[in-house]
């Protein structure tokens, strides 16, 4: 007899049946220490990436506009600008609207699983298109910091929702297994 897999066991002091969620676990479902704690690395992860993406994308602007005339490297400079506060907020529009589609129709906890693999395969095919990737990454130059900006707005928007979709879908379909 096969026995169970760690993500079916419930956690200690949880109801029998609480779905496990990729990152989250069981702790959506009582959202005490441990969930903020989860939230909090999540955070901290995300706002490294935005760091190292917005570094990144500003030494290779600065790379691209030290070829300019000052003139023009003004001009370039002032438009950079205005185009990177435009992608912030786009970004983050662009991320809240997709939340609360999201909210509308939550995946189930099985979806987000699935969902959580299919994206983790895709990472793992990416890899092969690195140096694509790094040709790509040196012709976006002139653009990189409002596509970093636009990076930032995205993420900072889903790091402060209040509840993520999967967390949603995973209390609906608990309450639709309790019900019945």
């Amino acid at each position: 007899m096969a026995s169970r897999a760690f993500s079916e066991v419930p956690a200690p002091g949880a109801p029998a049946g609480i779905p496990t969620l990729p990152k989250l676990g069981t702790t959506w479902y009582r959202r005490g220490a441990l969930y903020w704690l989860c939230r909090a690395r999540t955070t901290a992860f995300l706002v490294l990436v935005m760091a190292m993406a917005c570094f990144v994308s500003l030494s290779l602007y600065q790379g691209f506009r030290g070829e300019m005339p000052p003139a023009v490297r003004t001009v370039c400079d002032v438009v950079q600008v205005a185009g990177s506060c435009v992608a912030v907020v786009w970004g983050w529009i662009k991320q809240r609207r997709g939340h609360r589609a999201a909210l509308l129709d939550p995946p189930t906890p099985e979806q987000t699983w699935v969902a959580k693999r299919t994206h983790n395969a895709r990472s793992g095919r990416a890899a092969g298109a690195q140096a694509g990737g790094r040709l790509l990454l040196a012709l976006a130059a002139p653009v990189m910091p409002a596509l970093a900006a636009y990076l930032v707005g995205w993420l900072a928007a889903w790091l402060t929702v209040r509840e993520y979709p999967s967390e949603v879908g995973a209390r609906r379909w608990l309450a639709q297994r309790t019900a019945a």
